[in-house]
């Protein structure tokens, strides 16, 4: 009989999600029965998907995957309350599904954020005695802090504790790093209990690119460094647009490439302008088949977040994709992605927030040998191929399943 197992998780397809259809498909594959428990698809705009509407049960097979949708308050607003109405909704559905009409599994698993699903998972555990894995993508309430999401002391000291109460009722706990591994031990979680399995980046996506880059892309005569993303506080890009002052002063043949949207985009547009930097080209956002093609078309690629404890122990998304593509990177982060790109010798690595550091890191890239960028590129993606692609890491996540399966 195959094991089977419960995907508890708020966001699935066709929602913008990280381990969803992918990663069920893939578990499907590799001799799994897979149930997805999930809400209507409403992010991240908070309205619920054309062809879709709220009721009390709805089940349908995604690529062979059996997904059962169960209702939740659609709202992604900026209104505390409502996020949290949203976040709770889903909870209770999905604990009264999966305690009452759920198909027994021999394992859950739980993906976080938002908390309330590990609270729901805890809940499911008690009742029906199946061991639960539970992957945590974003660190609370770190998090919550850093990006000014929430602020208020008394609320994210209960979000901590309400963390360690579903640390503690979990089996098994997933990270993405090593340095979120650390702060887990730090809070008590016994070693025994935890993994690290990184992320995997949309890896049939960026292998076939579909579109070509806009006349206004830079031509091969300048050295190309694409930065491909949100534009945020978070990213503090204000630092690319000194270090891109610095090469102009000093005649360099390096362009930076901005591709995407966000908060950030106006003003580091404008600031750009007024600074008449001719090395900074930003181009809108492009759907994610098409990013490949900008990825494969530049010469180096550029990962960038603000100076903060909770990035250095983070593995920005775009690091597995820029891997993937076989491109050098300049990575200007602290912490465990610099390791990752050190540890492969996938590119080089300069200090975040240090425009001087970005600087000299671009040229070190600009300067090097064609042949010696295609061999950096390619150590990248042999080190993704060898440990962060999909296949990879759903045969660890797939090992995880049967030994507590068995336990079970």
């Amino acid at each position: 009989m195959k094991p089977r197992v419960l995907l508890l998780t708020q966001w699935f397809d066709p929602e913008p999600t990280f381990k969803g259809l992918v990663f069920a498909r893939e578990l499907v594959r590799q001799g799994f029965e897979v149930e997805v428990l999930t809400g209507f698809p409403n992010y991240p705009g908070g309205k619920v998907y054309p062809g879709y509407r709220i009721k009390w049960l709805q089940r349908e097979v995604l690529d062979g995957v059996q997904v059962t949708r169960v209702p939740l308050y659609p709202n992604h607003d900026q209104s505390a309350i409502k996020r949290v109405l949203n976040y709770a909704s889903f909870a209770a559905s999905a604990t009264l599904y999966g305690v009452l009409m759920a198909k027994r599994a021999d394992v859950v698993y739980a993906y976080h954020p938002p908390l309330t699903v590990g609270m729901a998972a805890a809940i499911i555990k008690l009742f029906r005695r199946v061991p639960v894995v539970y992957d945590i993508q974003d660190m609370w309430p770190d998090t919550l802090r850093a990006t000014g999401m929430l602020n208020n002391p008394k609320a994210l000291a209960w979000v901590d504790k309400v963390c360690r109460w579903v640390y503690r009722r979990m089996d098994h706990i997933v990270v993405l790093s090593p340095g979120f591994k650390r702060l887990l031990l730090q809070r008590g979680v016994p070693e025994a209990k935890l993994s690290v399995i990184y992320n995997w980046a949309d890896e049939a996506s960026l292998a076939a690119p579909v579109g070509q880059v806009p006349a206004t892309f830079p031509t091969s005569q300048q050295f190309r460094i694409v930065f491909a993303g949100n534009m945020g506080k978070a990213q503090a890009l204000g630092t690319v647009l000194d270090a891109a002052a610095l090469l102009q002063q000093r005649g360099s043949r390096v362009c930076w490439v901005m591709l995407g949207g966000g908060v950030e985009v106006a003003r580091l547009k404008a600031e750009a302008e007024k600074r008449q930097l001719s090395n900074m080209v930003f181009l809108p956002p492009v759907p994610m088949a098409e990013v490949g093609a900008y990825l494969h078309n530049a010469d180096a690629l550029l990962v960038h977040l603000r100076k903060d404890p909770l990035f250095e122990i983070t593995i920005p998304s775009k690091t597995q994709a820029y891997m993937t593509v076989g491109k050098p990177l300049l990575m200007a982060v602290d912490g465990d992605a610099a390791d990752l790109v050190r540890q492969s010798g996938g590119g080089v690595v300069a200090e975040s927030e240090n425009a001087e550091a970005l600087a000299q890191a671009a040229e070190q890239l600009a300067a090097t040998s064609p042949e010696a960028l295609a061999v950096m590129g390619q150590k990248a993606q042999d080190f993704y191929r060898q440990h962060l692609a999909l296949a990879v890491g759903v045969d660890r996540f797939g090992a995880l399943f049967r030994q507590l399966g068995r336990r079970n």
